[in-house]
């Protein structure tokens, strides 16, 4: 997979709804009720982290799940890559970017949303033919005035901002011209997935889906 054709792959995945939940899910049987809730809400896209010890096992059982599209977020590794591939991630998601990392997406053909903070991030990243990142820890970063401020010397590149992101401040972003879409965990809080209540996850998924862009 060449970078253009990943770039174009994350456009696609980005489109699907202004939201993409950022999902740490700590017990797989919570993972395929709250991928259909997410789902049924009209959020389709769904990144899982690789920050539990069962990470893969719910991107395996989300992957099953009708009308979703499921990738994986906190890729490191090129072994990170191979296992989440395996395990059904139909896209990638990272922190940062090193070419090691990005050598590896390429040949196991996984569109990755490398994670940038500066405009230099940006420039190697374009320089290598992306078109597409995450923009992280978006908050920390400067918020929607950064990421408007770095769209104007870099138009070329759209981003899908991701970290300290609420519904509160999510229509900050999607109103930019560079924002693909916004990547948050609001919409899956851990009391709710833990109390498995289903029903409120996807009206917060409705809400989220509803958000102008």
């Amino acid at each position: 997979m060449t970078p253009q054709e990943a770039s174009i792959a994350c456009a696609q995945v980005c489109a699907l709804a202004p939201v993409v939940p950022v999902l740490v899910v700590n017990d797989v049987a919570h993972a395929r009720p709250l991928a259909e809730a997410l789902v049924a809400g009209g959020l389709p896209a769904l990144e899982v982290t690789l920050r539990t010890s069962c990470a893969l096992e719910v991107i395996a059982e989300m992957a099953k799940v009708e009308g979703g599209t499921v990738g994986a977020g906190t890729l490191l590794t090129p072994a990170d890559v191979q296992a989440a591939k395996a395990a059904g991630a139909k896209f990638g998601v990272s922190p940062g970017a090193t070419d090691m990392l990005l050598d590896a997406c390429e040949a196991l053909d996984m569109p990755l949303l490398a994670g940038t903070s500066t405009a230099s991030d940006v420039m190697r990243l374009l320089e290598r033919g992306y078109t597409v990142a995450k923009f992280f820890p978006a908050e920390a970063n400067g918020g929607a005035p950064a990421l408007k401020a770095i769209g104007a010397p870099l138009p070329q590149m759209k981003f899908c901002p991701t970290g300290g992101i609420s519904l509160k401040n999510a229509d900050q972003y999607l109103s930019l011209s560079n924002t693909l879409c916004v990547g948050g965990s609001w919409v899956a809080p851990n009391d709710l997935v833990i109390k498995g209540d289903w029903k409120a996850i996807e009206e917060l998924a409705s809400e989220a889906a509803a958000l102008p862009r």
